[in-house]
């Protein structure tokens, strides 16, 4: 049986060269590190990286409830190691490296800790994207038109 759900967002860009993302409740606009610095918001690495942060947050908080730990509070902290490309071929393009610092406030043990930390990564679906080679289908239309 499968049981996987379709989550689906619809980007775009027009005349004005910013990007939007329609999603199912909001509107993201990513910046391009263009030259038209009033267009300027987060770019395409940081959405990633805060996507993963929230997807760590709401799992997290979670899987407190569950295990019955008082969790007043949580930082999360994710820095990317992003390679810069020199030359086309010489370097995979992306993170090179990704390094997440979780700071939770609740008076237990670090042992209770460490156990709800690795009951959130291994129910992380943002983690095992990341971690196993998910697969990604890109498939190209020659014209469309925007509605």
């Amino acid at each position: 049986m499968n049981t996987a759900q379709s989550i689906n967002v619809l980007g775009y860009t027009g005349n004005n060269k910013q990007f939007v993302v329609k999603t199912l409740n909001t509107d993201l606009r990513i910046s391009q590190n263009s030259k038209y610095p009033e267009l300027e918001g987060p770019n395409p690495y940081e959405y990633i990286l805060a996507g993963f942060a929230g997807c760590i947050n709401a799992l997290g908080q979670r899987v407190a409830q569950e295990q019955g730990i008082p969790l007043n509070s949580l930082q999360i902290e994710i820095t990317g190691s992003l390679n810069r490309e020199e030359k086309a071929g010489s370097v995979k393009p992306g993170f090179s490296s990704i390094e997440i610092k979780l700071k939770p406030a609740a008076q237990v043990s670090i042992e209770v800790l460490q156990k709800w930390l690795a009951e959130v990564q291994q129910r992380s679906p943002a983690y095992h994207t990341l971690v196993n080679n998910t697969p990604v289908n890109l498939i190209l239309f020659k014209e469309f038109a925007y509605n």
